[in-house]
């Protein structure tokens, strides 16, 4: 059953700049430590990847470079698109396809690891979240791995300070309403605001993980606080200052006091 995205989000996705995200301030932190997070829990080469949300392939292509096989599933067709310009038009990748985290159109027990690094925190509605857990369990084989990240419930204010955001008076409604409800909208112009998305605690990401019927699921802190530093992009440019925040962050992943100061969280669990 074909369903259609959020379009505010459809729309944010249509001109944001996402497929270059990860190369640029706090999104370097997050791309590397959730590559270590990955890489610590996923099986050995060789293994399918299913990527969930994939976007333009940032993570689709890092896997298949070191040798799995990679399917990118992505809701955006600009993003899908940019992914296989990108893949050069070879076989780098198994397989492209648009299409929905509710409603994966993908055989059953396909898949040795799921990637569902972007879905789960535009699903607003916790029935939705709940049929993309469904979908990730469907396709994988048993003893398969998820990956799923969230945005923590606190980024919004986080970040507003992180970045003087607060003179703009129409920012505190959004954090309010972010650490209140968990339900984080955009009504202003300013794309670096987001879009229409679900910002989790930590301990209720690893809730809806156990009731989707995963085994033992473990949340992680990704960036640590180290996301919040104005200069961080230049510090992981620098070998010290990288190990530092990755130190850092590797030392507080577990830690439930600090968890939410990470802007994303990752929880990692299997199919029985």
């Amino acid at each position: 059953m074909a369903m259609k995205p959020d379009p505010q989000v459809a729309s944010y996705y249509a001109n944001a700049a996402e497929e270059d995200r990860l190369t640029q301030g706090a999104a370097i932190l997050e791309e590397a430590r959730t590559r270590e997070l990955i890489r610590r829990h996923a099986p050995p080469i060789p293994a399918i990847v299913l990527d969930v949300g994939g976007g333009a392939g940032a993570y689709s292509f890092w896997l298949a470079d070191l040798g799995y096989t990679v399917h990118l599933v992505d809701a955006a067709p600009r993003l899908v698109a940019e992914a296989q310009r990108r893949g050069g038009g070879k076989t780098r990748l198994e397989s492209y396809a648009i299409g929905d985290a509710r409603a994966l159109d993908v055989g059953d027990r396909l898949a040795d690891v799921v990637l569902l690094l972007g879905p789960l925190y535009h699903l607003t509605e916790a029935s939705d979240r709940a049929a993309a857990l469904a979908e990730a369990k469907r396709v994988l084989k048993p003893g398969g791995w998820v990956f799923g990240a969230v945005i923590s419930r606190f980024a919004s204010a986080l970040d507003g300070l992180s970045r003087d955001l607060f003179h703009d008076p129409r920012f505190w409604p959004i954090v309010r309403r972010d650490l209140a409800e968990g339900q984080h909208r955009n009504p202003t112009e300013r794309i670096d605001y987001f879009t229409t998305a679900y910002f989790h605690r930590p301990d209720e990401a690893v809730r809806e993980f156990g009731a989707a019927g995963f085994t033992a699921p473990v949340v992680y802190g990704i960036e640590g606080p180290g996301w919040l530093l104005a200069d961080v992009g230049e510090r992981m440019n620098d070998p010290r200052h990288r190990a530092d925040l990755l130190d850092v962050a590797r030392a507080l992943e577990r830690d439930s006091s600090i968890l939410g100061v990470s802007a994303h969280l990752l929880v990692v669990a299997q199919r029985p």
